[in-house]
């Protein structure tokens, strides 16, 4: 979808939704809209524009500029339509001639302190405030700037996207609104007032060192180039623009990829887009610097072992190497001595041919994903319970919530739109509670009622939540009804028996737990007896031994509840990568084709066979897990990775290290050499989202387009690399564009029946299940009924991890993601997101640090029963005395080398947030061997085709 470059159509005010409708008269023109409708947003329907400078469709009526006055029959005076509610038999004018004057008159004023240098301007041509002086007719200005003015007010550039110049502030508010409104941060106030006035960041600082969280929503909102974008200021205004959406989390954020030519100018958050509503992140409004950056893979490599120079070679020669060499370790090893490891970073299209490619080009299910490591246990656990591996709701059901269960998940550094969203629910009365081993910001939203946080242990999910559902049992606060029409009765009764047993009530829990038992006991009630209860968690729920376990007990609680199937309620997973729900959706696991269909089943492998014409195995593959140890065991010989870096992201780092290095072929097809290709014989450069066609499968279901922005940099797109490897192979595929792919899947995938690339030019986007009896997609799930029949409550057994503390591992560690940085950093470390955070630390509790005497800032070794690593250590009241944190988003911080081989018990999913380590101060920053083995491999495996020249 390539457009001609314009502004999206702002009608002026939100719309309001009423069942009561009024008709009125704007400039005789008649209108029929909801009760409560402002006059310039009737008017707006109807193409009639009032002029406006402080009012935008984003934010609530503010009044402020009074350039949106109308006449209205009857009334005295003039009146702002932004603030003015429609009546029934309305008479309004917006075009006479005092209005004219008036707006003339106004519009001077404004100029009057505003720099005339509109052709040198960087918004020339994008300004709201030079659009408006040509809509009310200005010409001249009779007020010079002899007088006091605000036009040698300094710039600040302190944030690395924008800049803030407060000469051209007009002093419309929006940016303050949209920082309180949309964001939810409050980062921006006005400050003094009359001709004092100004836009400050609230603590007398720059923007970087202020609240700001570079959203970006104050620099869409700006009318004026008193906000504005440095790339744009650099470039020039784009020309064009193309619809597509972020390859950063799982919320799917839609954007226009505004152009210049071939170039990237910036990203403008699309107010069509359905999962974000025109809003964005610092990560999907600034930081796509990543996908021009030097070091992308621009030529495919190859090397006979992993102690040779990189050699550069063609597309051709590359792909047949590769081909014969997986054949070579077949025909030597056999069949299933091959594998692949899917992305959930690629799109649906990609990932799906690439489980083809292992199953039928291949024969072997030895495939799998990265989804292994984070939401697996969501797939097996809602399965389990409700019948189907995904979250039940929208993200817009959390605005009809009335009391939000946070678990394991920190929403406004991970899913920051969705928290933001989050967040204006809670303004508006909705009560929170978060159960983490950290206190998030969550906890600190402004305007917000006091939320209840459960300081949980880590590794003690299971007895939470058994310790909630019996209190809603054992004090009558279940949903009977609900219960006797929707769920099994006979899972109900031994479920019912298991949890009313007083071992799991929360004074006999409350120690394993780490929360007092009258918490436990508010925060049961206050869920079971809100009206509406939603449930929202994240890898601290998953990445665990009973990762499982908990998301079954999750599904208990809401059906217990009844806070299933209806807007505002529901079981809702937050996937960590862009494609998490997609890469599951389209077969990435070893015992599952594409839309989670058994490979067992002997009628669904017919169907398969019949359109792959291919024969596929009918016993399930290796997992992950399960490659690597078949792979130090001699079984597992080669392996096809796609835009994964599992020697980064995995747990173990010296297993799977050992792993890779004990295979004969290992092929790394990514955007970036990363630590998994030190251990690689084939490189395939990827293509970044900007440079590919396809969908993804945000955490809510919804299937998105991404659409090409400019050419790969490499000449290929993702899946025309997978599917000229297949080709070498043997097994022919023979697809145009990625829509005869979607169709393919459509077409075997039956919550995908109805999905086309058409459909989704119609509807923008589709939330599966999406066929015959949803054509338009379910945006809620399991309203009437589950996929199994009656809901199915399931025994949920705490079991201890073994992870525990000593007396030579005291602290446990966890691990999560900061806001600016992005899963393991390869993307994001390539911006100018390093300005926020530039190196992974540990927080720790001031308590903890002080018993072993470690400053504020100090390295710190960190040592567990796995390995060891070194990082500063930040002194931090968000701990828990007993629990330390660290993110994972560079490589050399080595977070990984020191978690264990604890799994899922169900999925093997790595248990990331249990580690007991000891923490002990160091007296230098000294790389340990690892670290240096890494910048050995920066200076010496990265030079380029053996010629000293850094890719």
């Amino acid at each position: 979808m390539v457009e001609h470059f314009f502004p999206e159509k702002d009608l002026g005010t939100p719309a309001r939704l009423s069942d009561v409708q009024v008709s009125l008269t704007i400039d005789g023109v008649e209108v029929t809209v909801p009760e409560g409708t402002s006059v310039m947003r009737a008017a707006a329907l109807v193409d009639i524009n009032i002029p406006k400078l402080c009012a935008s469709d984003n934010l609530e009526a503010f009044g402020s500029c009074r350039l949106c006055t109308v006449e209205i029959e009857g009334r005295r005076g003039m009146h702002a339509s932004c603030t003015t509610p429609v009546s029934e038999g309305m008479v309004v004018r917006s075009q006479t001639e005092a209005l004219a004057k008036l707006r003339r008159n106004i519009m001077e004023l404004y100029i009057s302190d505003h720099p005339l240098d509109c052709l040198t301007c960087p918004a020339n041509g994008d300004c709201e405030l030079q659009d408006m002086a040509g809509a009310v007719g200005l010409r001249e200005v009779r007020y010079g700037f002899a007088g006091e003015n605000h036009l040698s007010l300094p710039k600040d550039e302190s944030n690395p996207y924008f800049t803030f110049d407060a000469s051209k502030c007009i002093l419309c508010s929006r940016c303050v609104r949209a920082c309180g409104e949309v964001q939810g941060t409050f980062a921006l106030t006005v400050e003094k007032r009359g001709f004092d006035s100004k836009i400050s960041t609230g603590k007398g600082t720059d923007f970087l060192n202020s609240d700001c969280v570079s959203c970006g929503a104050c620099v869409q909102a700006c009318p004026t180039a008193t906000l504005s974008e440095k790339s744009v200021i650099d470039k020039g205004q784009p020309e064009h623009s193309v619809i597509t959406t972020c390859a950063y989390c799982g919320v799917g954020c839609s954007f226009k990829a505004e152009m210049k030519g071939d170039e990237l100018v910036r990203m403008t958050p699309w107010k069509g887009g359905q999962a974000n509503h025109g809003h964005s992140c610092v990560k999907g409004r600034f930081a796509f610097g990543y996908a021009s950056h030097k070091d992308r893979l621009k030529h495919p490599m190859i090397r006979e072992s992993i102690d040779q120079p990189w050699r550069e070679v063609g597309w051709q020669e590359a792909i047949e190497f590769a081909a014969r060499r997986l054949r070579e370790v077949q025909q030597q090893h056999g069949r299933n001595s091959v594998g692949g490891i899917t992305s959930s970073r690629c799109t649906n299209e990609e990932t799906y041919l690439v489980q083809k490619l292992v199953r039928a080009a291949l024969g072997t299910n030895n495939t799998d994903t990265c989804a292994r490591v984070c939401h697996s246990p969501t797939g097996y656990g809602l399965k389990m319970t409700l019948g189907e591996s995904a979250g039940t709701q929208d993200f817009d059901s959390v605005m009809q919530s009335d009391c939000i269960l946070v678990i394991g998940a920190n929403p406004t550094d991970a899913h920051p739109v969705f928290g933001s969203l989050l967040r204006k629910r809670l303004r508006q009365g909705a009560k929170l509670i978060v159960a983490d081993p950290r206190y998030i910001d969550l906890l600190d939203s402004p305007h917000t009622d006091e939320a209840l946080h459960l300081p949980i242990r880590p590794g003690a999910n299971v007895a939470l939540v058994n310790a909630l559902a019996h209190v809603i049992v054992t004090e009558g606060l279940e949903d009977q009804e609900f219960i006797a029409t929707r769920c099994a009765p006979e899972e109900y009764a031994a479920w019912r028996d298991f949890i009313i047993d007083p071992r799991h009530a929360p004074e006999a829990m409350s120690a394993v737990i780490g929360v007092p038992a009258e918490n436990l006991r508010e925060a049961a009630r206050l869920y079971a007896t809100a009206g509406n209860g939603a449930i929202y968690y994240g890898l601290g729920v998953t990445e665990h031994s009973q990762g499982s376990t908990t998301v079954m007990g999750i599904a208990n609680l809401a059906m217990a509840t009844g806070n299933i199937g209806r807007p505002g309620v529901g079981v809702n997973p937050l996937r960590g990568q862009n494609n998490v729900q997609g890469s599951c959706d389209m077969g990435s696991f070893p015992h599952e084709l594409p839309g989670y269909q058994p490979v067992t089943d002997g009628a669904v492998r017919a169907r398969f066979e019949a359109v792959w014409g291919a024969g596929l195995d009918a016993e399930p593959g290796l997992r992950i897990p399960g490659m690597f140890d078949a792979a130090i065991e001699g079984r597992f010989k080669a392996m096809y990775v796609q835009g994964e870096d599992i020697a980064q992201s995995d747990p173990n780092t010296q297993h799977v290290e050992a792993a890779l290095r004990s295979l004969e072929l290992l092929i790394v097809q990514d955007i970036f050499l990363n630590e998994t290709a030190k251990f690689a014989h084939v490189i395939l450069p990827g293509a970044s989202f900007l440079e590919k066609n396809g969908t993804f499968t945000n955490a809510e279901r919804r299937i998105n387009r991404v659409r090409r922005v400019m050419a790969p940099l490499a000449g290929k797109e993702d899946w025309e690399v997978t599917m000229a490897l297949s080709n070498a192979l043997g097994y022919p595929m023979d697809y145009r564009h990625p829509s005869e792919i979607m169709d393919e899947i459509a077409s075997l995938t039956p919550s995908f029946a109805g999905v086309s690339y058409d459909r989704l030019e119609r509807m923008g986007s589709i939330q599966w299940p999406c066929n015959d009896e949803h054509p338009e997609g379910m945006p809620i799930m399991h309203g009437d009924s589950f996929p199994i029949g009656e809901g199915r409550m399931v025994v949920t057994e705490f079991i201890p991890t073994t992870e525990r503390v000593s007396e030579a591992f005291p602290l446990l560690l966890t691990t999560g993601r900061i806001l600016s940085q992005y899963n393991v950093g390869a993307q994001t470390r390539r911006t100018d997101n390093n300005v926020w955070h530039s190196e992974d630390v540990l927080e720790i509790h001031p308590h903890d640090a002080s018993a072993r005497g470690i400053a504020d800032g100090q390295p710190v070794n960190i040592q567990s029963r796995t390995g060891s690593t070194v990082l500063r250590a930040r002194h931090s009241q968000r701990m828990q005395p007993g629990v330390v944190y660290t993110t994972f988003h560079f490589p050399h911080s080595g977070a990984n080398v020191i978690t264990t081989d604890n799994s899922d018990w169900a999925t093997n999913c790595p248990e990331y947030k249990v580690t007991a380590v000891q923490v002990t101060g160091t007296t230098d920053l000294t790389l340990s061997d690892w670290q240096q083995r890494f910048e050995a491999f920066t200076e010496k495996q990265l030079a380029y085709a053996g010629q000293g020249e850094t890719h």
